[in-house]
């Protein structure tokens, strides 16, 4: 047996993938450079992929850092409206592909305080997954419920599986690796949400299936 711990192999491995798929995207944007009016359907999609695996990559290792205790957020002031149209921009191959509606509500006026970066890369994930599940639309949405910032996420699919309706998002009893219901967006989420403090509140995570459009509904809570 080699005599390293597995989760630092993996980690250095999760590098090297990154590394890879970094020179990936950037030979997928000098191909870009070749189509000046329309680019091919299987480009997008090709480019979507790609900085969708890229997301789950930083996730992983963020995880990782923290189970090391060597990570602390960046927490700043932004506007919750600016997020949510950079993940709207962010999704929009998705949409286009396959034809889903994403409709985004947001006050103008309201303000977060959060790491913009962890932020939008944990919505993105639960967005991108919401269009996968979904049948025609999603609704991302911003507003103040008391002391807290509420990111929600709703869908007219068919709902959470059962084990991804929990209380505590670190246990998940069972994850259904043949569907790709794993679970690694909530947990990723629930895990950064607890870093964002505001005097004994901290952020946390709700799933239900009571989505306005009567499928799966995700919030996000942020002191």
């Amino acid at each position: 047996m080699l005599p390293i711990e597995f989760s630092a192999l993996l980690a250095s491995s999760i590098h090297d993938i990154k590394n890879s798929l970094g020179a990936l995207r950037a030979l997928l944007a000098q191909l870009e450079n070749f189509y000046i009016d329309q680019k091919p359907t299987e480009l997008k999609h090709l480019n979507f992929e790609a900085n969708r695996m890229n997301n789950s990559l930083m996730q992983l290792l963020i995880l990782y850092k923290i189970d090391l205790s060597q990570f602390s957020p960046t927490i700043d002031e932004h506007r919750a409206g600016e997020i949510l149209e950079d993940i709207a921009a962010q999704q929009s191959t998705l949409l286009s592909l396959g034809n889903v509606q994403l409709i985004t509500q947001c006050d103008n006026e309201l303000l977060c305080y959060c790491d913009n970066t962890l932020i939008s890369s944990a919505l993105c994930t639960l967005v991108n997954n919401a269009q996968r599940y979904c049948l025609t639309k999603v609704l991302l949405s911003a507003t103040q419920e008391g002391d807290y910032v509420v990111f929600c996420i709703e869908d007219d699919g068919y709902g959470y599986p059962e084990n991804l309706i929990s209380s505590d998002y670190k246990q998940l009893p069972q994850m259904d690796l043949s569907t790709g219901n794993t679970g690694l967006g909530l947990f990723f989420t629930d895990t950064i949400a607890k870093f964002h403090v505001q005097g004994e509140k901290s952020g946390f995570i709700t799933t239900d299936n009571n989505s306005q459009f009567g499928g799966a509904r995700f919030k996000l809570y942020l002191p």
